[in-house]
């Protein structure tokens, strides 16, 4: 639960959490019209703030989304979120909206963007499961297409990735797996998917409709330090059935195993050792580096 102490930044202003608000008429709540970010920090350093902050920046250009701010300032709206509400480990939520326009679809009725900046504390998943592992289940829902709107794309239109949670839980998983339109595996409704098959690590090509997500970037050269083989391929659902590992990586859920899917016991039923180094590692890594968050100047 957000604290109701919270302070929130809004468009150069931090509000409490009761008095954080945007219009009605902000593009980014009526059509989904925006692009986000989800950012980790931890031991008072933000992980991968920049990777971050370029893909924010790539997002929005791709929809044709001005940011009203140079990256540079957006890392120290960031930092100072973070500042202010004294925190050391949690999670970041960057939004930047469309703005205020009038109802209608056209983007330029909104004269300027909004970034709004939230920093507070997530646990995707009960500590137990990065012990035992998770239950997936396939979903109906599928991933939308590269002439749609790219995966690339972190917009704030996540409701194909809603529904596909909806389905999930409804089948008595944790998380569901989205395919694509040719019915290759993309990913999980908010994480990247990975498989140890033989010792080889495999995860879907970002042409099967996977997001370039910064921790699946993160884990790939953690394979690399290794010394273990990746491919990235084109997936099906036979290949994780059959796997001795599935994981998942992603900023809020970090690397986490997977037990069972669609009803099928993955390897022995427990994390592999492949992904039991590949969480350790990470741990450490992310223990160890990124941006310091209280070594720099506050802007006032």
């Amino acid at each position: 639960m957000i604290s109701p102490d919270i302070q929130i930044f809004i468009d150069g202003q931090f509000h409490s959490k009761a008095d954080a608000k945007i219009s009605v008429f902000d593009h980014g709540l009526l059509y989904g019209d925006g692009v986000f970010e989800g950012i980790r920090f931890y031991n008072d350093r933000v992980f991968r703030l920049e990777q971050h902050i370029d893909r924010l920046f790539d997002s929005a250009k791709a929809i044709h989304l001005q940011i009203p701010a140079t990256r540079e300032e957006v890392c120290e709206m960031t930092l100072e979120t973070i500042r202010r509400n004294g925190l050391h480990d949690g999670y970041i939520r960057l939004l930047v909206t469309r703005g205020v326009g009038e109802l209608g679809l056209s983007p330029y009725r909104c004269e300027r963007a909004s970034i709004v900046v939230i920093a507070s504390t997530i646990s995707l998943y009960p500590p137990e499961k990065y012990e035992k592992g998770l239950v997936l289940a396939t979903c109906s829902t599928r991933r939308p297409n590269h002439d749609a709107l790219s995966p690339a794309v972190k917009s704030l239109n996540y409701l194909s990735n809603v529904m596909a949670k909806v389905e999930a839980l409804a089948a008595g998983a944790e998380e569901g797996v989205m395919l694509n339109s040719a019915g290759y595996v993309a990913e999980c409704t908010g994480d990247n998917i990975f498989i140890v098959k033989n010792g080889v690590v495999y995860t879907p090509t970002v042409a099967s409709g996977s997001l370039y997500g910064i921790t699946r970037g993160v884990v790939i050269e953690l394979i690399s330090e290794a010394g273990l083989d990746l491919r990235e391929v084109e997936l099906s659902r036979y290949d994780l059935y059959t796997a001795d590992e599935v994981f998942l990586t992603g900023t809020a859920a970090e690397v986490v195993p997977v037990a069972e899917y669609d009803k099928r016991v993955i390897g022995n039923g427990e994390p592999g050792p492949v992904t039991r180094r590949l969480i350790g590692d990470f741990r450490k890594l992310v223990e160890s580096s990124g941006t310091p968050i209280y070594e720099t100047t506050s802007v006032a």
